[in-house]
């Protein structure tokens, strides 16, 4: 069960703080499109965090409010990735696309957990996932073959996050447990497919990966040990959550 419930921490946890940090570009998008765009799909990360959450409390943990706005920085589980301030536009794009990319394949392979309501959930957000995926490609495929400016600035942003992004594959301390009882195939699994998938995108750009086996990845947030910028980002998250707790998602 506690395998269970970290696996359901840390992709709820992931949702929700991305979901907060895409809907900071709300008012603020390059182009009306893309604050459209990256306000719809942080609306739709939170509204996953939730049903996770809502996993998490059918299973005997809090109620989600309690769960998403009560807790400190050292309490959550999300990869470091997604707590990092949103920065320029490219590196919001870059972050979307590595991060994307890695939860749809996460989302597949969980569609055949041996846990169906993990199953259930998996199979009904396909869509909105199929979604995020597209709008990340087309924009790395469009801005990565663009200008020398538009190149440069995804490629410096690719090199920057490309450490944090192999943190989403930290492993569990359940792994085998995970994989033994075929509640998810295991980060290692997930990472190879992860690879794959980006390799194919980078290739149909100007962009370039360099060698996977350079890249030490940042690790701890899957065990609460995060950046300065997370607190914070949790404080202003649930301000409304403590004034008024009674208000409704």
């Amino acid at each position: 069960m506690q395998s269970l419930k970290e696996l359901l921490y840390k992709i709820a946890d992931d949702q929700l703080i991305l979901g907060h940090r895409n809907s900071e570009w709300t008012g603020f998008g390059p182009l009306l499109e893309e604050d459209i765009a990256f306000s719809s799909m942080a609306q739709d990360k939170i509204g996953q965090s939730y049903a996770l959450y809502q996993i998490l409390h059918d299973l005997g943990e809090q109620a989600p409010d309690t769960v998403a706005f009560m807790r400190n920085a050292n309490q959550f589980h999300n990869c470091i990735l997604v707590e990092l301030p949103n920065g320029e536009y490219d590196f919001s794009l870059i972050r979307h696309f590595l991060f994307d990319t890695a939860q749809a394949l996460r989302f597949d392979m969980l569609a055949e957990s041996s846990f169906q309501p993990l199953a259930e959930l998996a199979r009904k957000i396909k869509g909105e996932l199929r979604y995020h995926t597209l709008h990340a490609n087309t924009f790395i495929k469009k801005l990565g073959s663009a200008t020398t400016e538009s190149i440069n600035r995804l490629q410096q942003s690719l090199d920057f996050a490309l450490p944090y992004a192999l943190g989403i594959f930290e492993e569990s301390p359940y792994e085998t447990e995970l994989i033994a009882e075929g509640i998810f195939a295991g980060e290692k699994v997930l990472r190879e497919k992860w690879i794959e998938k980006t390799e194919d995108i980078i290739k149909q750009t100007s962009l370039h990966l360099p060698d996977w086996h350079t890249i030490t990845p940042i690790t701890g947030g899957r065990l609460g040990q995060h950046t300065e910028h997370l607190q914070p980002l949790l404080d202003e998250m649930s301000e409304v959550f403590k004034i008024d707790p009674a208000a409704e998602w």
